[in-house]
């Protein structure tokens, strides 16, 4: 799907759908805006139901303030011109009201981007516009103002927040990287300070390589199929249940002892075909593909470990808030957490990027999970169902814990209760 080539009408509603159904806005909250090569503006239309939006609904305003359509542009449209005005660079616009980055607005804090590797890449610095009307030039004036000292991504005060891009597609990316980081933080706070990476910790992602020598792909095989098919609908599942996003997560299942298929590097999860997927095939990728950036450290799993043949690597909230405070995530809370789950190796951040085995020799069947601090939770099974379903149970378990602590303290399984559990 080239979904640059698709018409603007087309990518708002696509966009705003995707917004809407992961809860991001509201039926009433939100505008979208895609600027054409003439100067036009393209918008979403005021007074509509933003969770049934139709491409026929978004408006068109050309640069003369001519509306054509069959709605009223959104009231929001002021800033919108204004911002296209200040930065020529910009072509697409998005603003919705999430309500974690709303809690930030309200706080008059800006989420801190360095809690995870890339955000600070993808989001940029964020910056801050002061309060005004919905619908007001002083708004507008407020935002374009911040956009114009350079930033991509604004929070604004008690109100919700701008995104900017070069498509509307970059745009959503960093509003849901930044969303990501605001519902991590608030999460890990409940289990304690959430601590940030460091500069030298933040330099580490430099290094790392997913450059595989290359080779030429032959003949596809039914099994290859039926992987590729398999590996795309459950990539779908964990992105709606928003386990990864649309930038981060990794997929990958044995092929052959010589080979496995895994997710590409730069494609967007939610829009993810059987064409992206890549063979990995005896340590090459396959010509002109570029795999995950993780794509060694699965290489070394699948190596060392021949009775392992699925590795996941993801992102959820609720297990991450563990990741990113310090404060261990302890499975024994139900019977089946820890028959799933067992006991989960903490790895300090850093060796994903430098030396994958320090990973590869954490992981065996009794220990099939590990937690990489600030980074990702990496499950892996016998197939891909089951390093899905111990992502699933994972992050199940740690959003209960996380709930309950406000209530009082978590009280595990008795330590007699899990020697039973462990001849399961």
């Amino acid at each position: 799907m080239d979904l640059e080539l698709m018409h603007p009408r087309d990518q708002i509603t696509m966009i705003m759908e995707r917004i809407y159904g992961y809860g991001m806005t509201t039926t009433s909250g939100g505008n979208l805006s895609i600027r054409d090569e003439d100067g036009g503006i393209w918008i979403t239309p005021a007074g509509t139901d933003k969770g049934v939006l139709k491409p026929e609904d978004v408006v068109r305003v050309a640069e003369d303030g001519c509306a054509t359509g069959f709605h009223e542009p959104s009231s929001e449209l002021p800033f919108h011109a204004a911002l296209y005005r200040r930065r020529p660079d910009v072509n697409a616009v998005l603003h919705a009201h999430p309500p974690a980055l709303v809690s930030f607005s309200i706080m008059r804090r800006i989420p801190d981007t360095r809690i995870i590797p890339k955000a600070r890449d993808i989001c940029g610095d964020v910056g801050f516009a002061g309060y005004a009307m919905p619908g007001s030039e002083e708004l507008g004036e407020n935002i374009a103002s911040a956009f114009e000292k350079g930033f991509k991504t604004v929070l604004l005060e008690n109100h919700g927040v701008v995104t900017v891009g070069s498509s509307l597609f970059s745009a959503f990316q960093r509003f849901e990287t930044l969303d990501f980081c605001g519902r991590l933080i608030l999460k890990a706070s409940i289990l304690g300070a959430p601590r940030p990476l460091r500069p030298d910790q933040l330099s580490m992602i430099e290094h790392k390589q997913n450059y595989l020598p290359e080779y030429v792909p032959g003949r596809r095989s039914s099994r290859e199929k039926e992987l590729r098919k398999r590996i795309c609908e459950m990539v779908q599942r964990a992105y709606d249940q928003r386990l990864i996003t649309s930038t981060e997560g990794t997929f990958s299942c044995r092929l052959d002892a010589e080979s496995f298929v895994i997710t590409p590097y730069g494609k967007d999860r939610k829009y993810l075909e059987v064409s992206d997927l890549i063979v990995i095939r005896s340590a090459r990728r396959e010509q002109g593909r570029i795999p995950s950036r993780s794509v060694r450290l699965h290489h070394r799993i699948y190596d060392e470990h021949p009775d392992i043949h699925a590795v996941i690597i993801a992102h959820p909230t609720n297990v991450m808030a563990f990741g990113v405070s310090g404060r261990p995530f302890d499975t024994r809370v139900i019977p089946e957490s820890y028959i799933v789950l067992r006991d989960i190796p903490v790895i300090p951040f850093g060796p994903q990027f430098i030396d994958v085995s320090q990973l590869s020799a954490r992981i065996s069947t009794s220990s099939p999970l590990l937690m990489v601090e600030n980074d990702c939770l990496l499950t892996t099974g016998k197939d891909l169902l089951e390093a899905y379903d111990r992502l699933e149970v994972a992050e199940f378990s740690a959003k209960a814990i996380i709930a309950a602590k406000p209530v009082g303290d978590v009280i595990p399984i008795r330590d007699n209760d899990i020697a039973k559990l462990e001849h399961l």
